[in-house]
């Protein structure tokens, strides 16, 4: 089994900034894509970033270019730097990856705890 376990939420004021790191924890295990989901109030889980094991990386428009994806590989973790924080922004934030157990025959795709992101205007 994998656990991911997420940290570097909280509050913050309108254009702040904040660091989420998420570490993926086991043995015998791959990490294939990596990304960030988050959810507002209401049942709807939006797609924020993601990047591939070659490191690609891609956004959802309302974070361009104020938020950044990337990974150490070593350390088995991803990370979403939030800079111009808004409002807007303001949800739990989820890490997810797919992951291939070496025993298992196929990937799958394994979720974070959550972590508060709350941006105050």
């Amino acid at each position: 089994q994998v656990q991911l376990v997420e940290s570097g939420g909280g509050l913050v004021q309108t254009g702040g900034s904040l660091r989420l790191s998420c570490t993926a924890s086991g043995n015998m295990f791959r990490i294939n894509t990596m990304g960030w989901y988050r959810q507002a109030p209401g049942p709807e889980r939006e797609l924020v970033a993601v990047i591939t094991s070659g490191g690609s990386t891609n956004y959802t428009d309302s974070v361009k270019g104020r938020f950044t994806i990337s990974r150490d590989n070593a350390k088995n973790t991803v990370y979403l730097q939030m800079n111009s924080l808004k409002p807007e922004d303001t949800a739990v934030y989820y890490c997810n990856a797919e992951i291939q157990i070496y025993a298992r025959i196929s990937p799958y795709d394994y979720w974070g705890q959550g972590t508060q992101v709350t941006v105050s205007s």
